[in-house]
């Protein structure tokens, strides 16, 4: 597994009974996480002085039950990035935490690369992997189906200094753009996918990772440069291991670029135990003479 270790002004303090204890700077939240499955006495004192409780709704959704200091948004940093946190009635707050140990590879590689390199990040989120690019150097096509989601994005690029640097910002289904982008004749050098187990685009079109994967990744291998440098592709859905991930990504890739994958899972450390929290997985195609 690997972990994001480098974070400052996050942590996750404790897991157990369904639940993360979370720092986000200097405000602690308690949150469900279905992978919690354990029920081991609470290894931290922090569980009885969190700021906030998010709570689960019968109806779907939930709610936030707030105790301490819960402002409606707040930032952090990780490394030179700067990014909004701000918890929403889905008990998400704009950060995968976990992403960072993939932010990390992106840079290393793009900084490795000794070339420039156009990257393309599909359901891009709150820019995370999109601002490690644009910092490395690349530039950046950032593609996310929520208008909401691609403005947040933008303020962290602001908020980081980088909204200068050359990323096009795009609301638009991903599997549309892509069919687009190859019709265009447009190509990447890295493509990068963190796609949602399920979901709806801006049309109501709907998007179930098992039934949806395959093809985004075929339509995807087509509009790689003819060097591309990464293709990464995380997966949160249990049902579609690390190994098929990679099998699916080699199968497409290997045999017209050569180069090699690799598949592992990637988790947070928990700080009261020494132990590590599983937080989805990630497979790379990476070129010939580069590793993670």
């Amino acid at each position: 597994m690997r972990l994001a270790e480098n974070w400052r002004e996050y942590e996750l303090l404790d897991a157990t009974d369904g639940n993360r204890l979370e720092r986000w700077g200097r405000t602690v939240l308690i949150r469900p996480d279905p992978q919690v499955v354990w029920h081991f006495a609470p290894a931290s004192e922090l569980w009885q002085r969190a700021d906030a409780v998010y709570h689960r709704s019968a109806k779907g959704g939930g709610s936030w039950e707030k105790r301490g200091r819960f402002a409606d948004h707040w930032t952090i940093s990780y490394g030179d990035l700067r990014l909004k946190v701000s918890p929403t009635g889905f008990k998400h707050t704009g950060i995968f935490p976990e992403q960072a140990v993939n932010w990390d590879a992106y840079r290393r590689l793009i900084e490795a690369a000794g070339r420039p390199v156009k990257v393309l990040n599909l359901f891009g989120y709150t820019g995370g992997a999109t601002l490690a690019c644009a910092a490395a150097g690349a530039s950046v096509c950032h593609v996310d189906a929520s208008k909401g989601m691609v403005a947040w994005a933008r303020e962290n690029a602001a908020l980081s200094g980088l909204d200068s640097r050359p990323i096009r910002w795009i609301v638009d289904d991903c599997t549309k753009f892509v069919q687009r982008e190859a019709r265009r004749g447009s190509r990447y050098d890295g493509i990068i996918m963190d796609p949602p187990s399920y979901g709806r685009g801006p049309s109501g079109e709907v998007w179930k990772l098992e039934d949806s994967i395959y093809a985004l990744l075929e339509d995807c291998s087509a509009i790689l440069s003819d060097r591309p440098l990464f293709f990464a592709v995380n997966s949160y859905t249990t049902g579609l291991s690390p190994a098929v991930m990679e099998y699916m990504v080699r199968r497409l890739l290997c045999p017209r670029y050569g180069g090699s994958t690799v598949s592992d899972e990637i988790g947070l450390p928990v700080q009261a135990t020494g132990g590590a929290l599983p937080a989805g997985a990630t497979t790379f195609w990476l070129e010939e003479g580069f590793s993670l």
